[in-house]
């Protein structure tokens, strides 16, 4: 998982902002701005719809190896289909069912947004108020974008920032309040507002907002706020109750050699979501997710109650930035939620991914209908049929949404592996020149020592091991073990001071992290 979050290239960066172009403002808010109706496929229709739908989602859930899924449609203020499909885990016959739980990964972000906009509706804050003045310990790398702020920045990934910036963290087992602070040591890559990139740690700061403004955790808002009032009784926010449901699903992994695996329940970084929860840490099943999407689709109402207004729903879901282009359609970021123009009614998503589950939800609001799907194991399978069924629903011409994907997959991982070690690479220098303690602010001391000829490292509260291989004189690759599973190495370049030894080091991390050495003071002994 670390190289996975360190290296993974995101579908959107580099790409303008939304407010670059008045022409493309434009654009986007005349989608957005579609006449709204509600279209009811016919019962008998809807039956056809969905069955075709099944077929196709159980083939390609067999084409992507995924152990197991679960699927819920909503239509108007009602779960039309809910299944399970294949295993909750890889060599074992129990079966997934609607009320399997998994780890709904990034689609927790909404969870943060609805709660951001009660506390507007309270007036406990405004989506235009500066997030510095309501909570003072924020600070980002530039004082004059830490004071340009808006709580409505925090979650609309346009901070300027390079995508998935400091997300290791979560893994080394820092807390929130670390992730946090730290936030003011990172550089930005592009002007502020400017350009879509992907975010993880401003979520605590929108939770920090909620906590303070509350008096409350994240944990409990979520709770009282959202899963008593919709009945999703079977939905937690933390590891532990996960592990102790006995219907939820295992998660999976792809190891080096392409093959499925269990990702086993001892595994020591599960934490890892939960520690930036208000990002990514509630699990649930797909008849709560149902009732989740019911809320979106009533416009802030369900059963009859209001629970956010329209205004505040609205805003949440109105498009903030450019957010690039894939399958061969325009993205935009909005709150916590994507917003994809499409015909004959634009679509409103969020995808989201932990170490071993995958989801996907996403609805048409001007049509009434939307869909969650669930699994185990990461792929793009759950973002496929969330398009194919969109197809199927609007009866627009069929495309093999699942196979498009899979094929892409599968020529990304041919380019993705390793190049073989240069032939004129030269030998490290003795492994003693590279031991030490080196420190970076965010990361914290990270300690180099030898075992058995190789250069190994721990870092981080959970002390996490890395190993170091030799490639080109100072120039090593690094691998976690326990983490990467099958992931490609990362990189490690170590400087020589005048007298031989390395007196830093740079991690292929937030692109590029510096590490220092430090010396250590030797222990005083009495006497």
């Amino acid at each position: 998982m670390l190289t996975l979050i360190l290296r993974r290239k995101h579908w959107f960066r580099g790409f303008v902002g939304l407010f670059m172009t008045a022409g493309l403002w434009f654009w986007a808010v005349a989608a957005y701005a579609v006449e709204k109706s509600s279209p009811q496929e016919k019962p008998e229709d809807l039956q056809k719809i969905l069955a075709a739908f099944e077929k196709y989602a159980e083939e390609a859930r067999k084409a992507w190896q995924v152990p197991g899924m679960a699927i819920a449609v909503v239509q108007g203020d009602k779960v039309v289909y809910a299944k399970g499909f294949g295993v909750k885990e890889l060599g074992k016959a129990d079966p997934v069912n609607e009320e399997t739980l998994f780890q709904i990964g990034s689609t927790s972000k909404a969870f943060t947004a609805a709660l951001v906009g009660m506390m507007v509706e309270e007036k406990k804050f405004g989506w235009q108020d500066q997030v510095v003045e309501l909570f003072p310990d924020f600070q980002m790398y530039d004082p004059w974008v830490t004071r340009q702020f808006l709580v409505e920045d925090v979650m609309a990934q346009r901070s300027g920032l390079l995508s998935h910036v400091g997300d290791l963290q979560t893994i080394l087992g820092f807390d929130r309040q670390h992730i946090i602070r730290t936030l003011r040591y990172f550089k930005p890559v592009s002007s502020f507002r400017s350009q879509f990139a992907y975010q993880n740690g401003l979520f605590l700061v929108a939770a920090a907002l909620i906590e303070k403004y509350s008096g409350k955790s994240w944990e409990e808002n979520v709770q009282e706020r959202i899963f008593t009032p919709l009945g999703m009784s079977a939905s937690s926010t933390d590891f532990q109750t996960l592990r102790q449901a006995k219907n939820k699903a295992t998660g999976h992994v792809i190891n080096k050699d392409g093959k499925v695996e269990v990702l086993p329940w001892d595994w020591p970084y599960h934490q890892a979501p939960y520690i930036c929860g208000p990002a990514g840490g509630i699990n649930s099943n797909v008849l709560d997710m149902g009732k989740w999407l019911r809320l979106q689709l009533g416009q802030g109402k369900f059963g009859g109650k209001l629970l956010l207004s329209e205004k505040n729903l609205e805003f949440i879901q109105t498009p903030k930035i450019m957010a690039g282009a894939r399958w061969g359609l325009r993205h935009f970021y909005c709150e916590a939620w994507m917003y994809t123009p499409r015909c004959p009614y634009p679509l409103i998503w969020h995808n989201g991914g932990t170490q071993g589950n995958k989801t996907m939800v996403a609805f048409a609001p001007e049509a009434g209908v939307g869909l969650v799907v669930l699994s185990n194991l990461v792929t793009e399978l759950p973002e496929a049929l969330a398009l194919a069924f969109y197809d199927l629903y609007f009866h627009q011409p069929p495309r093999d949404w699942s196979g498009k994907m899979l094929q892409e997959f599968q020529e990304a991982e041919k380019k993705g592996k390793l190049p073989p070690r240069p032939a004129s690479a030269a030998p490290p220098l003795p492994l003693k020149n590279y031991v030490g303690t080196y420190a970076n602010p965010v990361y914290g001391k990270l300690v180099i020592t030898v075992d058995q000829d190789n250069l190994v490292g721990t870092l981080g509260p959970k002390q996490v091991k890395i190993s170091f291989r030799s490639w080109d004189r100072d120039n090593f690759i690094y691998t976690v073990p326990e983490v990467d599973q099958g992931k490609a190495p990362g990189g490690t370049a170590f400087r020589i001071g005048a007298d031989g030894r390395a007196h830093s080091l740079f991690l292929d991390v937030d692109g590029g992290t510096e590490f220092k050495r430090v010396e250590e003071k030797p222990s005083s002994e009495g006497g």
